[in-house]
């Protein structure tokens, strides 16, 4: 159900904290759904528990998920699959940014396009 790339540059946490999301915009995680514990989740992945508990404490901050001490991580039942798009959407806006300013886009050339997508 969870992937990472270990070649990407993307840090896996983050690569967690995504698959989530889009999980969730899916449909796939739907509200009250359980997690894999960190754990088991972390051996699965092959990866370190702490970068699955910093992409579990992310999610939690971000309202994606909540946590039961005892029982695990959950889905949180207050989470919409819209905002979890919206939430996706954004993040993929803001990568894009990042590759256009790291290519020498102006802050004028974006504004332009977005004032292009509100007022057009």
């Amino acid at each position: 159900m969870f992937t990472i790339d270990l070649t990407s540059r993307k840090p896996i946490y983050e690569q967690l904290y995504n698959n989530v999301v889009r999980l969730i915009s899916a449909g796939v995680l739907k509200p009250d759904d359980k997690l894999p514990p960190v754990r088991s989740l972390a051996t699965e992945l092959s990866v370190n528990p702490n970068t699955v508990s910093k992409a579990y404490k992310l999610l939690e901050a971000d309202g994606y998920i909540c946590s039961a001490v005892g029982k695990g991580s959950f889905v949180s039942p207050d989470i919409s699959v819209q905002n979890a798009e919206k939430q996706l959407a954004l993040e993929q806006v803001s990568a894009r940014i990042k590759d256009a300013v790291s290519l020498g886009a102006t802050k004028e050339e974006l504004l332009k396009i977005l004032d292009g997508h509100f007022n057009g």
